[in-house]
Protein backbone atom coordinates (compact mmCIF):
# COMPACT_ATOMS: atom_id res chain seq x y z
CA UNK A 1 0.00 0.00 0.00
CA UNK A 2 1.17 3.45 -0.47
CA UNK A 3 -0.13 4.74 2.08
CA UNK A 4 -1.20 4.11 5.79
CA UNK A 5 -4.92 2.64 5.99
CA UNK A 6 -6.89 1.72 9.11
CA UNK A 7 -8.27 -1.61 8.75
CA UNK A 8 -12.07 -1.73 8.54
CA UNK A 9 -13.97 -3.17 12.04
CA UNK A 10 -14.65 -6.63 11.98
CA UNK A 11 -17.81 -6.46 12.13
CA UNK A 12 -19.78 -9.89 11.04
CA UNK A 13 -23.36 -11.80 11.68
CA UNK A 14 -21.49 -14.00 14.24
CA UNK A 15 -18.12 -15.90 14.97
CA UNK A 16 -17.18 -19.40 15.04
CA UNK A 17 -14.04 -21.09 16.69
CA UNK A 18 -13.62 -18.19 19.58
CA UNK A 19 -16.06 -20.01 22.12
CA UNK A 20 -18.84 -17.71 21.20
CA UNK A 21 -16.96 -13.93 21.80
CA UNK A 22 -16.99 -11.93 19.08
CA UNK A 23 -13.57 -10.15 18.49
CA UNK A 24 -12.80 -6.80 17.34
CA UNK A 25 -9.05 -5.07 16.26
CA UNK A 26 -8.82 -3.67 19.71
CA UNK A 27 -8.78 -7.62 20.82
CA UNK A 28 -6.05 -7.87 17.97
CA UNK A 29 -3.85 -5.17 18.94
CA UNK A 30 0.04 -6.42 19.08
CA UNK A 31 -0.56 -9.10 16.41
CA UNK A 32 -0.17 -9.44 12.44
CA UNK A 33 -3.73 -10.29 10.96
CA UNK A 34 -3.87 -12.24 7.68
CA UNK A 35 -7.35 -11.85 6.96
CA UNK A 36 -8.83 -14.37 4.62
CA UNK A 37 -12.03 -13.61 2.23
CA UNK A 38 -13.71 -16.92 1.61
CA UNK A 39 -16.45 -18.94 0.55
CA UNK A 40 -16.71 -22.69 1.43
CA UNK A 41 -17.90 -24.15 -2.54
CA UNK A 42 -14.43 -22.51 -3.84
CA UNK A 43 -11.66 -24.68 -4.65
CA UNK A 44 -8.94 -22.16 -4.40
CA UNK A 45 -10.03 -20.76 -1.09
CA UNK A 46 -9.36 -24.45 -0.14
CA UNK A 47 -6.10 -24.46 -1.63
CA UNK A 48 -5.43 -20.87 0.56
CA UNK A 49 -6.41 -23.03 3.63
CA UNK A 50 -4.00 -25.33 3.21
CA UNK A 51 -1.37 -22.75 2.27
CA UNK A 52 -2.29 -20.99 5.41
CA UNK A 53 -1.54 -24.00 8.07
CA UNK A 54 2.31 -23.89 7.21
CA UNK A 55 2.06 -20.30 8.14
CA UNK A 56 -0.26 -20.41 11.69
CA UNK A 57 2.18 -23.15 12.43
CA UNK A 58 5.11 -21.23 11.70
CA UNK A 59 4.37 -17.88 13.21
CA UNK A 60 1.66 -19.17 15.99
CA UNK A 61 2.80 -16.68 19.03
CA UNK A 62 3.05 -13.38 16.31
CA UNK A 63 -0.18 -14.56 13.63
CA UNK A 64 -3.33 -14.52 13.72
CA UNK A 65 -5.41 -15.86 10.82
CA UNK A 66 -9.13 -14.39 10.30
CA UNK A 67 -11.66 -15.73 7.83
CA UNK A 68 -14.34 -14.22 6.54
CA UNK A 69 -16.51 -16.15 5.35
CA UNK A 70 -18.52 -13.88 2.33
CA UNK A 71 -20.68 -15.86 0.65
CA UNK A 72 -21.11 -16.78 -3.18
CA UNK A 73 -24.38 -19.13 -2.67
CA UNK A 74 -27.33 -18.80 -1.02
CA UNK A 75 -27.19 -21.98 0.90
CA UNK A 76 -23.70 -20.83 1.96
CA UNK A 77 -25.53 -17.54 3.96
CA UNK A 78 -26.91 -20.61 6.46
CA UNK A 79 -25.11 -20.47 9.65
CA UNK A 80 -25.44 -23.57 10.02
CA UNK A 81 -23.89 -24.77 6.77
CA UNK A 82 -21.28 -22.35 7.55
CA UNK A 83 -20.35 -24.03 10.88
CA UNK A 84 -20.62 -27.55 9.11
CA UNK A 85 -17.82 -26.20 6.51
CA UNK A 86 -15.24 -24.96 9.12
CA UNK A 87 -15.74 -28.40 10.80
CA UNK A 88 -15.52 -30.00 7.37
CA UNK A 89 -12.01 -28.76 6.05
CA UNK A 90 -10.37 -28.55 9.18
CA UNK A 91 -10.18 -24.28 9.88
CA UNK A 92 -8.35 -23.94 13.53
CA UNK A 93 -8.29 -20.58 13.33
CA UNK A 94 -11.41 -17.87 14.16
CA UNK A 95 -14.01 -16.93 11.35
CA UNK A 96 -16.58 -14.39 10.86
CA UNK A 97 -19.81 -15.26 9.07
CA UNK A 98 -19.88 -12.16 6.64
CA UNK A 99 -23.12 -13.19 5.39
CA UNK A 100 -24.07 -9.60 4.01
CA UNK A 101 -20.60 -9.25 2.27
CA UNK A 102 -20.00 -5.86 4.68
CA UNK A 103 -16.38 -7.02 4.90
CA UNK A 104 -16.46 -7.94 1.31
CA UNK A 105 -16.79 -4.22 0.45
CA UNK A 106 -14.96 -2.75 3.28
CA UNK A 107 -11.79 -4.64 2.34
CA UNK A 108 -12.82 -3.89 -1.52
CA UNK A 109 -12.51 -7.44 -2.42
CA UNK A 110 -13.15 -8.14 -6.13
CA UNK A 111 -12.36 -12.28 -6.03
CA UNK A 112 -12.71 -15.13 -4.10
CA UNK A 113 -9.68 -15.69 -2.54
CA UNK A 114 -8.73 -12.52 -1.54
CA UNK A 115 -6.33 -12.18 1.40
CA UNK A 116 -5.49 -8.98 3.41
CA UNK A 117 -2.47 -8.47 6.24
CA UNK A 118 -3.06 -5.75 8.82
CA UNK A 119 0.30 -4.91 11.02
CA UNK A 120 0.16 -5.33 14.92
CA UNK A 121 -1.12 -1.22 15.01
CA UNK A 122 -4.35 -2.15 13.36
CA UNK A 123 -2.70 -0.86 9.27
CA UNK A 124 -3.83 -2.43 6.20
CA UNK A 125 -0.31 -3.50 4.47
CA UNK A 126 -0.66 -5.54 1.73
CA UNK A 127 -3.38 -7.40 -0.32
CA UNK A 128 -3.71 -10.17 -2.73
CA UNK A 129 -6.50 -12.28 -4.44
CA UNK A 130 -6.22 -15.70 -5.51
CA UNK A 131 -3.51 -18.75 -4.27
CA UNK A 132 0.05 -19.49 -4.17
CA UNK A 133 0.92 -16.52 -1.85
CA UNK A 134 2.82 -18.12 1.00
CA UNK A 135 5.94 -17.63 0.39
CA UNK A 136 5.27 -14.07 -0.10
CA UNK A 137 3.52 -14.02 2.79
CA UNK A 138 6.06 -15.28 4.88
CA UNK A 139 8.61 -13.10 3.76
CA UNK A 140 6.31 -9.88 4.29
CA UNK A 141 5.43 -11.49 8.10
CA UNK A 142 9.15 -11.76 8.44
CA UNK A 143 9.84 -7.79 7.92
CA UNK A 144 6.57 -6.98 10.01
CA UNK A 145 8.05 -9.27 12.86
CA UNK A 146 11.50 -7.36 12.68
CA UNK A 147 9.94 -3.99 12.34
CA UNK A 148 7.07 -3.85 15.18
CA UNK A 149 9.73 -5.73 17.70
CA UNK A 150 12.12 -3.00 17.60
CA UNK A 151 8.59 -0.66 17.62
CA UNK A 152 7.60 -3.02 21.01
CA UNK A 153 4.28 -3.15 19.24
CA UNK A 154 4.21 -6.97 18.48
CA UNK A 155 2.87 -8.79 21.53
CA UNK A 156 3.92 -12.90 21.17
CA UNK A 157 1.57 -14.97 22.92
CA UNK A 158 -2.04 -17.16 22.35
CA UNK A 159 -4.25 -15.99 19.71
CA UNK A 160 -8.15 -16.23 20.38
CA UNK A 161 -8.66 -19.75 18.69
CA UNK A 162 -10.85 -22.18 20.41
CA UNK A 163 -10.93 -25.78 18.86
CA UNK A 164 -15.07 -27.24 19.40
CA UNK A 165 -16.03 -30.06 20.80
CA UNK A 166 -14.14 -33.38 18.91
CA UNK A 167 -16.96 -35.40 17.02
CA UNK A 168 -17.36 -39.06 17.09
CA UNK A 169 -19.71 -41.49 14.68
CA UNK A 170 -18.53 -43.98 12.21
CA UNK A 171 -18.06 -41.37 9.01
CA UNK A 172 -17.14 -37.63 9.26
CA UNK A 173 -18.58 -35.96 6.16
CA UNK A 174 -17.86 -38.50 3.57
CA UNK A 175 -17.30 -37.46 0.28
CA UNK A 176 -17.85 -40.22 -2.62
CA UNK A 177 -18.98 -44.09 -2.21
CA UNK A 178 -18.58 -47.01 -4.72
CA UNK A 179 -19.93 -50.68 -4.86
CA UNK A 180 -17.38 -53.55 -4.35
CA UNK A 181 -17.91 -56.61 -6.49
CA UNK A 182 -18.33 -58.22 -3.03
CA UNK A 183 -21.53 -56.12 -2.42
CA UNK A 184 -19.80 -54.03 0.49
CA UNK A 185 -19.76 -50.71 -0.13
CA UNK A 186 -16.31 -48.14 -0.34
CA UNK A 187 -16.36 -44.71 0.98
CA UNK A 188 -14.06 -41.83 1.30
CA UNK A 189 -14.58 -40.59 4.79
CA UNK A 190 -13.51 -36.73 3.89
CA UNK A 191 -12.42 -35.42 7.29
CA UNK A 192 -11.27 -38.37 8.85
CA UNK A 193 -9.24 -38.59 6.10
CA UNK A 194 -9.55 -42.28 5.31
CA UNK A 195 -10.98 -44.77 3.14
CA UNK A 196 -13.84 -47.09 4.81
CA UNK A 197 -15.17 -50.09 3.97
CA UNK A 198 -18.77 -50.37 4.88
CA UNK A 199 -21.24 -53.83 4.98
CA UNK A 200 -23.56 -53.74 1.91
CA UNK A 201 -26.08 -52.25 4.34
CA UNK A 202 -23.79 -49.23 5.01
CA UNK A 203 -24.24 -49.42 8.66
CA UNK A 204 -21.66 -51.63 9.73
CA UNK A 205 -17.53 -51.00 9.49
CA UNK A 206 -15.26 -53.44 7.92
CA UNK A 207 -12.27 -52.22 7.84
CA UNK A 208 -10.11 -48.69 6.87
CA UNK A 209 -7.61 -47.19 5.10
CA UNK A 210 -5.20 -44.74 5.74
CA UNK A 211 -5.22 -42.62 9.37
CA UNK A 212 -4.60 -38.71 9.09
CA UNK A 213 -3.69 -36.42 7.11
CA UNK A 214 -0.06 -37.36 6.90
CA UNK A 215 -0.77 -41.43 6.67
CA UNK A 216 -1.60 -41.22 3.64
CA UNK A 217 -4.99 -39.45 2.58
CA UNK A 218 -5.38 -35.85 3.12
CA UNK A 219 -9.19 -35.29 2.47
CA UNK A 220 -9.71 -37.83 0.14
CA UNK A 221 -12.64 -37.92 -2.42
CA UNK A 222 -13.65 -39.69 -5.54
CA UNK A 223 -12.73 -43.46 -6.22
CA UNK A 224 -13.05 -45.85 -9.25
CA UNK A 225 -12.81 -49.55 -9.22
CA UNK A 226 -10.66 -50.58 -12.07
CA UNK A 227 -11.76 -53.04 -14.80
CA UNK A 228 -10.77 -57.26 -13.32
CA UNK A 229 -8.13 -57.49 -16.08
CA UNK A 230 -6.43 -53.67 -15.78
CA UNK A 231 -5.97 -54.18 -11.83
CA UNK A 232 -4.37 -57.03 -12.41
CA UNK A 233 -1.32 -55.78 -14.30
CA UNK A 234 -1.68 -52.45 -12.38
CA UNK A 235 -1.35 -53.93 -8.70
CA UNK A 236 -3.99 -52.21 -7.18
CA UNK A 237 -8.15 -52.38 -7.57
CA UNK A 238 -9.24 -49.08 -6.41
CA UNK A 239 -7.59 -45.60 -7.50
CA UNK A 240 -8.67 -42.75 -5.01
CA UNK A 241 -8.51 -39.15 -5.45
CA UNK A 242 -5.91 -37.74 -2.69
CA UNK A 243 -7.80 -34.53 -3.18
CA UNK A 244 -5.82 -32.20 -0.99
CA UNK A 245 -2.45 -34.05 -1.54
CA UNK A 246 -3.06 -33.66 -5.28
CA UNK A 247 -2.48 -36.86 -6.08
CA UNK A 248 -4.01 -40.51 -7.03
CA UNK A 249 -3.97 -43.36 -4.71
CA UNK A 250 -3.67 -47.17 -6.13
CA UNK A 251 -5.65 -49.21 -3.27
CA UNK A 252 -5.52 -52.82 -3.15
CA UNK A 253 -8.29 -54.79 -1.62
CA UNK A 254 -6.90 -57.99 -0.99
CA UNK A 255 -3.37 -56.75 0.91
CA UNK A 256 -4.45 -53.37 1.84
CA UNK A 257 -1.58 -51.49 0.52
CA UNK A 258 -1.95 -48.15 -0.45
CA UNK A 259 0.44 -46.94 -3.62
CA UNK A 260 1.00 -43.43 -4.71
CA UNK A 261 0.35 -43.46 -8.55
CA UNK A 262 0.09 -39.89 -9.62
CA UNK A 263 1.35 -36.68 -8.59
CA UNK A 264 4.45 -34.83 -7.41
CA UNK A 265 2.19 -33.41 -4.48
CA UNK A 266 2.75 -30.33 -5.81
CA UNK A 267 -0.56 -28.25 -6.64
CA UNK A 268 -0.18 -27.45 -10.03
CA UNK A 269 1.48 -23.82 -11.43
CA UNK A 270 1.90 -24.10 -14.98
CA UNK A 271 0.29 -24.59 -18.70
CA UNK A 272 -2.02 -26.34 -21.07
CA UNK A 273 -0.15 -28.71 -23.27
CA UNK A 274 -1.61 -31.57 -25.43
CA UNK A 275 0.78 -34.31 -23.97
CA UNK A 276 1.38 -37.07 -22.11
CA UNK A 277 3.31 -37.16 -19.15
CA UNK A 278 4.77 -39.27 -16.42
CA UNK A 279 2.07 -39.62 -13.60
CA UNK A 280 4.46 -39.27 -10.30
CA UNK A 281 6.28 -36.17 -11.56
CA UNK A 282 3.15 -34.36 -13.01
CA UNK A 283 1.10 -31.60 -10.34
CA UNK A 284 -2.48 -31.92 -10.05
CA UNK A 285 -4.79 -29.60 -8.43
CA UNK A 286 -7.74 -31.42 -6.10
CA UNK A 287 -8.53 -34.29 -7.88
CA UNK A 288 -12.21 -34.34 -7.01
CA UNK A 289 -13.88 -37.38 -8.95
CA UNK A 290 -12.83 -40.54 -10.83
CA UNK A 291 -14.85 -42.73 -13.55
CA UNK A 292 -13.60 -45.04 -15.80
CA UNK A 293 -13.90 -44.08 -19.39
CA UNK A 294 -12.70 -44.09 -22.99
CA UNK A 295 -10.35 -47.15 -21.19
CA UNK A 296 -8.78 -44.63 -18.83
CA UNK A 297 -9.34 -43.08 -16.37
CA UNK A 298 -10.96 -39.69 -16.08
CA UNK A 299 -10.04 -37.41 -13.25
CA UNK A 300 -12.74 -34.49 -12.16
CA UNK A 301 -9.27 -31.90 -11.76
CA UNK A 302 -11.61 -29.48 -9.87
CA UNK A 303 -9.02 -27.21 -8.84
CA UNK A 304 -8.11 -26.33 -12.13
CA UNK A 305 -11.65 -26.17 -13.87
CA UNK A 306 -10.35 -29.45 -16.09
CA UNK A 307 -10.78 -33.10 -16.83
CA UNK A 308 -7.39 -35.10 -16.85
CA UNK A 309 -6.76 -38.90 -17.98
CA UNK A 310 -5.08 -40.96 -16.81
CA UNK A 311 -3.35 -44.36 -17.46
CA UNK A 312 -2.60 -47.30 -14.93
CA UNK A 313 -1.11 -49.40 -17.30
CA UNK A 314 1.45 -46.35 -18.66
CA UNK A 315 1.56 -44.81 -15.56
CA UNK A 316 0.79 -41.35 -17.56
CA UNK A 317 -1.46 -38.54 -17.05
CA UNK A 318 -2.47 -35.88 -19.77
CA UNK A 319 -5.61 -33.20 -20.33
CA UNK A 320 -8.64 -34.31 -21.40
CA UNK A 321 -10.86 -31.25 -21.32
CA UNK A 322 -10.58 -27.88 -20.74
CA UNK A 323 -8.37 -24.86 -20.57
CA UNK A 324 -8.20 -23.78 -17.08
CA UNK A 325 -10.81 -20.79 -17.86
CA UNK A 326 -13.54 -21.00 -15.13
CA UNK A 327 -16.73 -20.93 -16.97
CA UNK A 328 -19.55 -22.39 -19.20
CA UNK A 329 -18.81 -23.21 -22.71
CA UNK A 330 -19.18 -25.96 -25.08
CA UNK A 331 -18.00 -27.23 -28.05
CA UNK A 332 -15.21 -30.17 -29.23
CA UNK A 333 -12.20 -31.28 -26.59
CA UNK A 334 -10.35 -30.47 -25.14
CA UNK A 335 -11.14 -26.60 -25.77
CA UNK A 336 -14.17 -25.87 -23.44
CA UNK A 337 -14.84 -24.53 -20.33
CA UNK A 338 -15.65 -25.62 -16.86
CA UNK A 339 -15.93 -24.59 -13.44
CA UNK A 340 -14.60 -26.90 -10.70
CA UNK A 341 -16.23 -29.99 -12.23
CA UNK A 342 -16.76 -32.18 -9.20
CA UNK A 343 -18.83 -35.38 -10.01
CA UNK A 344 -18.31 -37.89 -12.80
CA UNK A 345 -20.53 -40.84 -14.19
CA UNK A 346 -20.75 -43.07 -17.23
CA UNK A 347 -23.47 -43.98 -18.99
CA UNK A 348 -23.88 -45.60 -22.11
CA UNK A 349 -21.39 -43.64 -24.58
CA UNK A 350 -21.94 -40.55 -22.23
CA UNK A 351 -19.78 -38.87 -19.46
CA UNK A 352 -22.06 -37.41 -17.18
CA UNK A 353 -20.33 -34.13 -14.81
CA UNK A 354 -21.55 -32.15 -12.15
CA UNK A 355 -19.80 -28.84 -12.88
CA UNK A 356 -20.34 -27.43 -9.68
CA UNK A 357 -19.09 -23.83 -9.38
CA UNK A 358 -22.03 -23.18 -13.08
CA UNK A 359 -24.35 -24.93 -11.13
CA UNK A 360 -24.35 -27.21 -14.35
CA UNK A 361 -25.29 -30.74 -15.66
CA UNK A 362 -23.35 -31.40 -18.96
CA UNK A 363 -21.52 -34.53 -20.47
CA UNK A 364 -19.20 -35.63 -23.10
CA UNK A 365 -20.35 -37.45 -26.01
CA UNK A 366 -18.06 -38.21 -29.11
CA UNK A 367 -15.29 -36.01 -27.93
CA UNK A 368 -18.03 -33.21 -27.22
CA UNK A 369 -18.77 -31.52 -24.49
CA UNK A 370 -22.62 -30.43 -24.05
CA UNK A 371 -24.75 -28.53 -21.47
CA UNK A 372 -27.73 -30.59 -20.59
CA UNK A 373 -28.86 -28.20 -17.59
CA UNK A 374 -27.40 -24.78 -16.49
CA UNK A 375 -26.69 -21.31 -17.29
CA UNK A 376 -23.27 -19.71 -16.07
CA UNK A 377 -21.25 -18.89 -12.97
CA UNK A 378 -23.67 -16.67 -11.43
CA UNK A 379 -27.15 -18.23 -11.70
CA UNK A 380 -28.35 -21.20 -9.40
CA UNK A 381 -31.37 -21.87 -7.79
CA UNK A 382 -34.28 -25.23 -7.46
CA UNK A 383 -35.82 -24.34 -10.15
CA UNK A 384 -37.56 -28.05 -11.78
CA UNK A 385 -38.97 -28.48 -15.22
CA UNK A 386 -37.73 -27.81 -19.18
CA UNK A 387 -33.98 -28.47 -19.29
CA UNK A 388 -33.65 -24.79 -20.27
CA UNK A 389 -35.36 -23.07 -17.38
CA UNK A 390 -34.22 -25.80 -14.45
CA UNK A 391 -31.59 -24.70 -12.10
CA UNK A 392 -29.50 -26.37 -9.67
CA UNK A 393 -27.37 -25.34 -6.84
CA UNK A 394 -23.73 -26.64 -6.21
CA UNK A 395 -24.01 -29.92 -7.41
CA UNK A 396 -21.20 -32.28 -6.37
CA UNK A 397 -22.27 -35.79 -7.77
CA UNK A 398 -24.19 -37.38 -10.33
CA UNK A 399 -25.43 -40.85 -10.97
CA UNK A 400 -26.32 -42.35 -14.21
CA UNK A 401 -29.47 -44.93 -14.39
CA UNK A 402 -29.58 -47.37 -16.93
CA UNK A 403 -33.11 -46.01 -18.65
CA UNK A 404 -30.66 -43.05 -19.63
CA UNK A 405 -31.89 -40.36 -16.95
CA UNK A 406 -29.47 -38.94 -14.96
CA UNK A 407 -29.34 -38.07 -10.50
CA UNK A 408 -27.80 -35.36 -9.39
CA UNK A 409 -26.77 -34.69 -6.20
CA UNK A 410 -28.09 -30.95 -5.91
CA UNK A 411 -25.92 -30.06 -2.77
CA UNK A 412 -26.59 -26.72 -1.74
CA UNK A 413 -30.18 -27.52 -2.57
CA UNK A 414 -30.17 -30.43 -0.02
CA UNK A 415 -31.84 -32.45 -2.90
CA UNK A 416 -31.60 -35.40 -5.31
CA UNK A 417 -32.84 -34.09 -9.09
CA UNK A 418 -33.27 -36.30 -11.89
CA UNK A 419 -32.94 -35.24 -15.10
CA UNK A 420 -34.57 -36.96 -18.05
CA UNK A 421 -33.28 -36.53 -21.76
CA UNK A 422 -36.20 -37.86 -23.62
CA UNK A 423 -38.38 -35.37 -21.83
CA UNK A 424 -35.45 -32.65 -21.49
CA UNK A 425 -36.92 -32.15 -18.28
CA UNK A 426 -35.66 -31.48 -14.33
CA UNK A 427 -37.86 -33.08 -11.51
CA UNK A 428 -36.98 -33.35 -8.03
CA UNK A 429 -36.73 -37.13 -6.63
CA UNK A 430 -36.08 -35.82 -2.60
CA UNK A 431 -35.73 -33.10 -0.85
CA UNK A 432 -34.51 -32.06 3.05
CA UNK A 433 -30.80 -33.68 2.36
CA UNK A 434 -27.55 -32.15 4.07
CA UNK A 435 -25.26 -31.51 1.44
CA UNK A 436 -25.41 -34.78 -0.60
CA UNK A 437 -22.51 -35.33 -2.01
CA UNK A 438 -22.85 -38.31 -4.26
CA UNK A 439 -25.04 -41.09 -5.51
CA UNK A 440 -24.59 -44.58 -6.00
CA UNK A 441 -26.40 -46.55 -7.70
CA UNK A 442 -25.75 -50.26 -6.41
CA UNK A 443 -25.95 -53.76 -8.67
CA UNK A 444 -29.63 -54.33 -7.20
CA UNK A 445 -30.83 -51.03 -8.31
CA UNK A 446 -31.10 -49.41 -4.92
CA UNK A 447 -30.10 -45.67 -5.24
CA UNK A 448 -27.66 -44.43 -2.09
CA UNK A 449 -27.24 -40.79 -1.06
CA UNK A 450 -24.05 -39.91 0.78
CA UNK A 451 -25.55 -37.56 3.17
CA UNK A 452 -22.14 -35.32 3.49
CA UNK A 453 -23.33 -33.14 6.27
CA UNK A 454 -25.49 -35.48 8.05
CA UNK A 455 -22.00 -37.97 7.77
CA UNK A 456 -23.76 -40.97 6.62
CA UNK A 457 -25.07 -43.17 3.45
CA UNK A 458 -29.21 -42.34 3.32
CA UNK A 459 -31.11 -45.17 1.20
CA UNK A 460 -33.59 -43.74 -0.83
CA UNK A 461 -37.26 -45.12 -1.26
CA UNK A 462 -37.60 -46.16 -4.87
CA UNK A 463 -40.62 -44.37 -7.48
CA UNK A 464 -40.24 -41.20 -5.04
CA UNK A 465 -40.53 -37.82 -7.51
CA UNK A 466 -41.87 -33.96 -6.74
CA UNK A 467 -42.11 -31.20 -8.47
CA UNK A 468 -40.44 -27.61 -6.75
CA UNK A 469 -40.98 -24.64 -8.78
CA UNK A 470 -38.66 -23.00 -6.12
CA UNK A 471 -36.64 -19.85 -6.29
CA UNK A 472 -34.75 -18.51 -8.68
CA UNK A 473 -31.12 -16.65 -7.38
CA UNK A 474 -28.16 -14.63 -8.49
CA UNK A 475 -25.38 -14.17 -6.57
CA UNK A 476 -25.40 -11.03 -4.75
CA UNK A 477 -21.63 -10.25 -5.53
CA UNK A 478 -21.63 -6.71 -6.48
CA UNK A 479 -21.15 -6.05 -9.93
CA UNK A 480 -18.75 -3.80 -11.18
CA UNK A 481 -20.32 -0.86 -13.31
CA UNK A 482 -18.66 0.27 -15.60
CA UNK A 483 -18.72 2.48 -19.04
CA UNK A 484 -20.29 1.90 -22.60
CA UNK A 485 -17.33 1.54 -25.58
CA UNK A 486 -13.70 2.02 -24.52
CA UNK A 487 -12.80 0.70 -20.85
CA UNK A 488 -8.85 0.03 -19.89
CA UNK A 489 -8.65 -3.30 -17.98
CA UNK A 490 -5.71 -2.71 -15.53
CA UNK A 491 -3.99 -5.79 -13.42
CA UNK A 492 -1.87 -4.62 -10.96
CA UNK A 493 0.96 -7.00 -10.50
CA UNK A 494 3.89 -6.44 -7.60
CA UNK A 495 6.15 -9.33 -7.01
CA UNK A 496 6.40 -10.91 -3.84
CA UNK A 497 9.59 -9.34 -1.34
CA UNK A 498 12.13 -10.45 -2.80
CA UNK A 499 11.22 -12.00 -5.94
CA UNK A 500 11.60 -10.26 -9.71
CA UNK A 501 9.87 -11.05 -12.65
CA UNK A 502 11.52 -14.18 -14.73
CA UNK A 503 11.89 -13.55 -18.53
CA UNK A 504 14.45 -16.34 -18.98
CA UNK A 505 11.51 -18.63 -21.10
CA UNK A 506 9.92 -15.38 -22.80
CA UNK A 507 7.71 -12.95 -21.64
CA UNK A 508 6.45 -13.64 -17.51
CA UNK A 509 3.29 -11.95 -18.09
CA UNK A 510 -0.06 -13.30 -20.08
CA UNK A 511 -3.58 -12.16 -20.01
CA UNK A 512 -6.72 -13.72 -21.02
CA UNK A 513 -9.86 -11.82 -21.55
CA UNK A 514 -13.35 -13.15 -22.61
CA UNK A 515 -16.91 -12.78 -21.99
CA UNK A 516 -20.17 -14.24 -21.19
CA UNK A 517 -22.08 -13.32 -23.39
CA UNK A 518 -19.57 -13.12 -25.82
CA UNK A 519 -21.41 -10.35 -27.64
CA UNK A 520 -20.14 -8.56 -24.17
CA UNK A 521 -16.89 -7.51 -26.00
CA UNK A 522 -16.74 -6.20 -29.15
CA UNK A 523 -13.11 -5.72 -29.06
CA UNK A 524 -10.21 -7.19 -26.54
CA UNK A 525 -10.65 -10.56 -26.09
CA UNK A 526 -7.67 -13.05 -26.31
CA UNK A 527 -4.44 -13.67 -25.10
CA UNK A 528 -1.86 -10.71 -24.67
CA UNK A 529 1.65 -10.63 -22.59
CA UNK A 530 0.88 -7.05 -21.30
CA UNK A 531 -1.14 -7.04 -18.19
CA UNK A 532 -2.65 -3.51 -19.51
CA UNK A 533 -5.37 -3.59 -22.44
CA UNK A 534 -7.97 -1.65 -24.03
CA UNK A 535 -11.61 -3.37 -24.42
CA UNK A 536 -14.89 -2.67 -26.04
CA UNK A 537 -17.74 -3.30 -23.64
CA UNK A 538 -21.01 -3.14 -26.32
CA UNK A 539 -23.54 -0.35 -24.89
CA UNK A 540 -26.32 -2.91 -26.62
CA UNK A 541 -25.96 -5.59 -23.91
CA UNK A 542 -26.77 -4.69 -20.53
CA UNK A 543 -24.61 -7.13 -18.22
CA UNK A 544 -22.14 -10.09 -18.25
CA UNK A 545 -19.25 -11.43 -17.03
CA UNK A 546 -15.80 -10.72 -17.79
CA UNK A 547 -13.31 -13.67 -17.47
CA UNK A 548 -9.86 -12.73 -16.76
CA UNK A 549 -6.93 -14.85 -15.91
CA UNK A 550 -3.23 -13.22 -15.27
CA UNK A 551 -0.26 -14.54 -14.33
CA UNK A 552 3.14 -13.28 -13.72
CA UNK A 553 6.40 -15.87 -13.59
CA UNK A 554 8.89 -14.37 -11.11
CA UNK A 555 12.35 -16.18 -9.26
CA UNK A 556 13.82 -15.08 -6.30
CA UNK A 557 16.18 -12.19 -6.75
CA UNK A 558 20.07 -12.64 -5.35
CA UNK A 559 19.55 -16.37 -4.82
CA UNK A 560 22.31 -18.52 -6.86
CA UNK A 561 19.66 -21.31 -7.09
CA UNK A 562 16.55 -19.16 -6.48
CA UNK A 563 13.27 -20.63 -7.17
CA UNK A 564 10.90 -19.47 -9.71
CA UNK A 565 7.17 -18.81 -9.04
CA UNK A 566 3.91 -18.67 -11.54
CA UNK A 567 1.46 -16.47 -9.72
CA UNK A 568 -1.94 -17.07 -11.29
CA UNK A 569 -5.59 -15.42 -10.69
CA UNK A 570 -8.79 -16.69 -12.41
CA UNK A 571 -11.49 -13.68 -12.25
CA UNK A 572 -15.21 -13.81 -13.31
CA UNK A 573 -15.90 -9.92 -12.66
CA UNK A 574 -19.91 -9.53 -12.94
CA UNK A 575 -20.54 -6.18 -15.06
CA UNK A 576 -23.21 -3.76 -15.53
CA UNK A 577 -23.02 -1.28 -18.38
CA UNK A 578 -23.60 2.26 -16.64
CA UNK A 579 -23.18 5.32 -19.09
CA UNK A 580 -21.71 6.83 -15.47
CA UNK A 581 -19.39 4.16 -14.73
CA UNK A 582 -15.94 4.55 -14.90
CA UNK A 583 -13.81 3.40 -17.80
CA UNK A 584 -10.99 1.66 -16.30
CA UNK A 585 -11.24 -1.50 -14.24
CA UNK A 586 -8.07 -2.13 -11.82
CA UNK A 587 -7.70 -5.91 -10.62
CA UNK A 588 -5.04 -6.82 -8.32
CA UNK A 589 -2.93 -10.12 -9.51
CA UNK A 590 -0.97 -9.41 -6.16
CA UNK A 591 0.15 -6.45 -4.48
CA UNK A 592 2.05 -7.25 -1.95
CA UNK A 593 3.66 -3.43 -0.43
CA UNK A 594 4.83 -3.62 2.88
Amino acid sequence: MNSRVRAPELKGRGWLNTGGKALTLADLRGKILVLDFWTFCCINCLHVLDELRPLEEKYGDALVVIGVHSPKFEHERDPVALAAAVERYGVHHPVVDDGDMHLWQQYAAKAWPTLAVVDPTGYLVASMAGEGHAEGLSRLIDELIVKHEADGTLHRGDGPYVPPPAPDGLLRFPGKAIELPSGNLLVSDSARHQIVELSADGESLVRRFGGDRKDPFNEPQGLVLLPPKVAETAGYDVVVADTVNHQLRGLNLSTGEITLVAGSGRPWRSTVDGHAHDALAADLSSPWDLAWFDDKVVIAMAGIHQLWWFDPIKRTVGVYAGTTVEALRDGPLPDVWMAQPSGLSVGGDRLWIADSETSALRYVQDGVLHTAVGQGLFDFGHVDGPAGEALFQHPLGVAALPDGSVLVADTYNGAVRRFDPAANAVSTVDSGLAEPSDILVTANSDVIVVESAAHRLTRLAPGVVTTVTGERHKTERPPSHLAPGEVTLDVIFTPAPGQKLDSQFGSPLRLVVSASPAELLLEGEGTTTDLSRKIVLNPDVPKGVLQVVAQAATCDVDAEFGACHLTRQDWGVPIVIDPAGPSRLPLILRGMDA
